[in-house]
C-alpha cells in the first residue's frame, strides 16, 4: 500500500510540475504582449496565469509559478523587479480564495485586489529602497497595477467560465482507489474525483450509506 501511495503522489507531483512549467512559459511569452498605461507597462497575461495556477495548482504553486516567471523575465530583459510584488501577492490571494471558495469570480476579484492594492503598496518600498527610485507617494503604483491585473482577470474569468460551461472538469480525477485510507491520503492534494475497485466492489448496506453521504 505504501508503494501505491508513493506512486500516486509522484504522479500528482509530475502533473503539477508539468502544468507549472507550461504556465511559466505562457507568462514569460505573454510579457511580449504589453502596452503602456499611466507610465506603467500593462502586461495582463501574468495575471491570467495567476488565476489559472490558482484553479489548477493551488496557492503555493501559484506563487512559485509567478516567482519563476519573474526570474526569467528579468534575466531576459522582459520585466523588472516591480513584477515580483504584484504578481506574487496576487497569486497568493487568488490561490487562497479559490482553495476556500472553489468559485471563479471571487478568485478573479481576489487576484485584482491582491495585485492592485496589496501588490501596489508592496511595490513602493521595493522601488524606493532596492531600485533607488523616488516614487511620488506610497499609493503611486496602485492604479497602474490595477489596470494591468483587471485586464488579465477579465480574460481569465471569460476563459474559465467558458471551460466550465462546456463541461471541462477542473477537478483532479484519480483512478485505482482501493480503500478509504488511500482516498483520504489523496484528498490532501486537492483530489476531488475518485474511481476504482473501492467504489465498484460488492458492499453491505451500511458501507453503501457511508459512501453516499461522504462529502
Amino acid at each position: 500500500m505504501e508503494s501505491k501511495k508513493n506512486t500516486k503522489k509522484r504522479t500528482l507531483s509530475i502533473r503539477k510540475i508539468a502544468m507549472a512549467g507550461v504556465l511559466v512559459a505562457v507568462a514569460v511569452a505573454g510579457s511580449l504582449i504589453s502596452f503602456p498605461v499611466a507610465g506603467s507597462k500593462c502586461a495582463p497575461v501574468q495575471h491570467m496565469v495567476n488565476i489559472c495556477a490558482a484553479v489548477f495548482l493551488g496557492p503555493a504553486w501559484g506563487v512559485g509559478v509567478a516567482f519563476c516567471a519573474n526570474i526569467i523575465r528579468n534575466l531576459t530583459g522582459l520585466g523588472s523587479l516591480m513584477a515580483f510584488p504584484g504578481s506574487m501577492v496576487g497569486a497568493l490571494c487568488c490561490g487562497l480564495m479559490y482553495r476556500f471558495s472553489k468559485k471563479i469570480i471571487p478568485t478573479c476579484i481576489a487576484e485584482a485586489l491582491g495585485t492592485g492594492i496589496l501588490g501596489g503598496l508592496a511595490a513602493y518600498p521595493l522601488a524606493k529602497y532596492v531600485m533607488l527610485i523616488q516614487p511620488e507617494g506610497m499609493f503611486i503604483y496602485i492604479v497602474p497595477f490595477l489596470i494591468s491585473t483587471v485586464a488579465g482577470s477579465i480574460v481569465a474569468a471569460i476563459v474559465m467560465l467558458i471551460l466550465k460551461k462546456n463541461g471541462a472538469d477542473l477537478k483532479i480525477c484519480i483512478e485505482g482507489i482501493e480503500n478509504d485510507s488511500l482516498e483520504s491520503y489523496l484528498r490532501q492534494f486537492d483530489v476531488t474525483c475518485f474511481q476504482g475497485y473501492h467504489y465498484s466492489r460488492s458492499i453491505c448496506q451500511d458501507e453503501l450509506m457511508k459512501l453516499l453521504i461522504k462529502p
